[in-house]
């Protein structure tokens, strides 16, 4: 079988383009599929099926798409209830691809319905796990996530544990292809590595190692961080559908506004999103607006912090369809259009910019001591690790929540690990008013390496 894995970086997922005697899957599809469609092609290969191991929550799915212009079914497992034609597949069902089977095996757990696809080749062995987010690299899917009034996440967690168990019985040599890996907030502590084997999990995975019933629920629902608030919608997204496809979004939101008419959103209470670099946002930005950089995790962060809400943006010139696209991923629909001439037209219309006060490390470590507050935007596992001496710690998720705490008047020196997201946070913060605010360049990663005071808190 020939086998592809389609990763993308800022989401950490992971899709794969699947094949066996021209015919061909797709796993877990994103919703831009012309590059899954453009395989195909390449290879003289038909699709026939998508397999969904469960209803995704961090992103829109394509397989609705795929299945209109190809003609694939869409298979996902048991318990499965969808607003489209789908295949709702039994445990252990079989599904032929040229010369080789997919396997279906139910391994509910983080959600009810999640699954994995196993390959089997031509004499009946078993040979690659496509494991969606029930087994990531040294980890596995969180259990919390598809919690409600009627299933409950110890119940979840116990599922997982009968799902563990399952996968346990594989061969050592099986290769896993996850749906997930670094960065993902589907999982608690996700491996750097896209692909692994079920043996190595057997050896390094946390969950696999042998414990009983119990302890393995306390375990799963022990440190969960607050998911990303879009997660719920992106859910429901893909359980009923979609009404746009990936080119109609684009061919109406990447959308260019004069200066005039790009007030007239600001005005209207439409928010600016700033999708730039960092310390291009620090040289100059729109009163008011928040910034949200490309060059990190950009949809998550849009889905952790703002609400599905009209969007007018800020680009780096040749970067407003990538910032639609991207948007789209998490259904983020709502983009009114982008500000032609970014910055530059806004300065030349006789506009106003404001600036992000910007420190070195080294200028941080002198000057902490004799004036300020260090405000440590990390997760809280991070905190754990190290942080300058004193620091206030509200992990960026939480920050909108929790700035009630803090004193607006006051000079806060905003950091993280590197400094993608202290500008996040200072521009949440200056655009609530908070009026001395300086970004430490480079983060605790840099701080570390000054003569700053570093101490291990006391966990509550």
């Amino acid at each position: 079988m020939y086998i592809q894995q389609i990763y993308t970086g800022c989401l950490a997922q992971a899709a794969y383009y699947i094949e066996s005697e021209g015919e061909a899957a797709i796993i877990d599809p994103l919703r831009d599929i012309q590059e899954y469609l453009e395989i195909a092609k390449a290879r003289n290969a038909k699709i026939k099926y998508i397999f969904e191991t469960h209803f995704h929550a961090d992103f829109v799915s394509g397989h609705i798409d795929i299945a209109k212009k190809t003609g694939a079914k869409i298979v996902y497992g048991p318990t499965a209830k969808a607003s489209y034609d789908i295949i709702v597949a039994a445990d252990m069902q079989e599904f032929p691809l040229g010369n080789e089977k997919i396997q279906l095996l139910h391994t509910p757990g983080h959600t009810k319905e999640s699954s994995c696809f196993l390959a089997i080749n031509a004499t009946g062995k078993p040979y690659a796990l496509f494991s969606g987010d029930t087994l990531f690299v040294g980890d596995v899917g969180r259990v919390d996530l598809a919690a409600n009034e009627t299933l409950t996440k110890d119940q979840l967690a116990s599922m997982m544990y009968d799902s563990v168990e399952k996968l346990k019985k594989l061969s050592d040599d099986v290769i896993v292809y996850p749906g997930h890996g670094a960065g993902s907030a589907c999982g608690k502590n996700i491996g750097k590595e896209t692909t692994t084997t079920i043996g190595e999990q057997r050896k390094n995975n946390y969950a696999l190692q042998p414990m009983d019933r119990e302890t393995f629920i306390e375990t799963m629902v022990t440190g969960l961080a607050t998911p990303p608030k879009y997660f719920f919608m992106d859910a429901k997204i893909n359980r009923n559908g979609y009404e746009e496809d990936m080119d109609s979004l684009l061919g109406h939101n990447v959308h260019a506004l004069s200066t005039a008419d790009f007030i007239k959103e600001q005005e209207a209470g439409t928010m600016v999103l700033d999708t730039r670099m960092p310390a291009e946002y620090a040289k100059g930005h729109i009163p008011g607006s928040l910034n949200i950089g490309l060059n990190g995790d950009f949809a998550v962060w849009v889905g952790t912090i703002i609400d599905n809400v009209p969007l007018v943006l800020v680009c780096e010139e040749g970067k407003e369809k990538e910032s639609v696209l991207r948007l789209g991923r998490v259904g983020y629909d709502k983009v009114k259009g982008y500000l032609n001439g970014g910055v530059t037209a806004w300065k030349e219309a006789g506009q106003k910019v404001k600036t992000i006060h910007c420190v070195s490390a080294d200028e941080f470590a002198k000057n902490i001591e004799k004036e300020g507050y260090s405000l440590d935007i990390r997760n809280d596992g991070e905190v754990a690790q190290g942080t300058v001496k004193d620091a206030i710690a509200i992990p960026l998720g939480k920050l909108q929540e929790e700035m009630n705490t803090l004193d607006k008047n006051a000079h806060y020196y905003v950091y993280c690990a590197g400094g993608y997201r202290s500008m996040i946070g200072t521009s949440i913060l200056k655009k609530n008013g908070f009026v001395n605010l300086t970004n430490v360049e480079g983060g605790i990663n840099a701080i570390k390496k000054t003569n700053a005071k570093i101490e291990v808190p006391a966990m509550a």
